[in-house]
């Protein structure tokens, strides 16, 4: 069974509440959480409050929704319930986010997935809301990533990223072998290649493919740099 047929069949005991939903779902060490129902639904939870968090919901934020999540035709009706359900929830954003960590280790790497997902969405209608970037920091501190981690983040998704170093998480003097070994533990940590092995969903594989092309391409920018 797909977990999009596992979801369909969950939602006739989901009443009105995602979030009561999740709680009672969500238990910390599963042996695949990121392959859980209760993953999967929280996620498109937070992507539904993250397109609202703006105040409106726009074609933009759908279609960049969609592109994160690679659904099924077959199964387009489901997910747009949970969209919908999450978007009409009395639960707030924060309520998602806490049962989506409580499946992981603190700053997982899945967790940064997550982030740059929503970011995706964020920047779908051409314009970073204040609400938005609400919305993500108190996200990221439910994940257990410092303001250092989410300005490193955040850097990844600047259209033309005027400075290489935050991406890197690094400071404008830093020394070229700490450059060079950021680089390198940067590589080791967020290579697509761990996530195919680990067998996590196709879309989470192709956020960490987007995330290492940002990280290659702020070390090529600072080796120009220096040169």
């Amino acid at each position: 069974m797909s977990i999009w047929s596992s979801i369909s069949d969950c939602l006739g005991s989901i009443g009105g509440s995602l979030g009561a939903f999740l709680q009672s779902a969500a238990s910390p060490g599963p042996a695949a959480p990121e392959k859980s129902v209760a993953f999967t639904i929280g996620m498109i939870g937070l992507g539904a409050k993250m397109a609202k968090a703006d105040g409106v919901v726009t074609e933009n934020e759908i279609r960049a929704f969609k592109r994160v999540f690679h659904v099924p035709q077959s199964d387009l009706a489901t997910v747009a319930r949970v969209f919908n359900l999450a978007k009409q929830d009395v639960a707030g954003f924060e309520t998602y986010a806490r049962q989506i960590a409580r499946l992981f280790e603190t700053k997982s790497e899945i967790l940064e997935d997550v982030l740059d997902g929503l970011f995706h969405i964020a920047k779908a209608d051409d314009a970073f809301h204040p609400g938005e970037h609400g919305f993500l920091r108190r996200v990221a501190a439910i994940f257990g990533f410092s303001e250092a981690d989410f300005a490193r983040i955040q850097a990844r998704h600047a259209d033309v990223p005027d400075d290489p170093y935050p991406i890197l998480g690094l400071p404008h003097n830093a020394p070229m072998e700490e450059v060079r070994k950021r680089y390198r533990d940067l590589v080791r940590e967020h290579h697509p290649d761990r996530h195919i092995a680990d067998g996590v969903p196709e879309e989470m594989v192709e956020i960490a493919t987007r995330r290492l092309q940002k990280i290659n391409e702020a070390y090529d920018r600072i080796m120009e740099m220096a040169a």
